[in-house]
């Protein structure tokens, strides 16, 4: 699967970025996050280099046989009727696994979204994962990352800290008008 992964990238003109996460608990931040394209980027880029990265689905698409096929590809069912446990439900899945690289994008929506969630940060610091800044750059083709975010005490101000850099940056989503750092 590797190997056909890493193909499809290249026939769609798509360079990775760094490989495999090196910590056995990580959380990787994928932005820019408006399309479901996104996902696939991201299945294909992770996988090509050698690594399983685990997403969040909400339960109702676990039926056979989706449900099969997006366990396999690292998929986690997430109960979302009770609301603020599901953040409770990804660090109880992260803490009863040795390895695990779970990729989130705080915007959490694929429409336009000024305010970043900080569930990853309160299950980054509940599981001492450590956070790498990933993103999906339509523009230059490139998917990867290449920092981590050093935590602190203050999510919000973390946030503001993972916008600058994905300005810094220079990020572009597949929907430009859907996407923004800004505060």
């Amino acid at each position: 699967m590797k190997y056909i992964c890493k193909f499809l990238l290249k026939l769609w003109g798509w360079k990775a970025v760094n490989g495999i996460m090196p910590h056995k608990k990580a959380i990787i931040i994928g932005v820019p996050h408006t399309s479901a394209w996104d996902f696939v980027i991201s299945y294909l880029y992770y996988t090509s280099v050698g690594g399983v990265a685990h997403v969040m689905i909400k339960k109702e698409f676990f039926f056979w046989p989706l449900g099969f096929f997006l366990r396999k590809m690292g998929a986690l069912p997430i109960d979302r009727s009770k609301g603020a446990t599901v953040v409770k439900q990804v660090i109880h899945e992260m803490n009863s696994r040795e390895e695990m690289h779970l990729a989130i994008t705080p915007e959490g929506t694929r429409q336009l979204n000024k305010r970043w969630k900080a569930g990853f940060h309160t299950i980054a610091r509940a599981t001492g994962a450590t956070v790498y800044l990933g993103f999906f750059d339509f523009g230059r083709k490139e998917i990867g990352w290449l920092e981590t975010l050093p935590l602190t005490d203050d999510a919000q101000a973390d946030i503001q800290r993972m916008k600058a850099y994905y300005r810094q940056r220079g990020v572009v989503a597949k929907y430009p008008e859907l996407f923004t750092a800004e505060e």
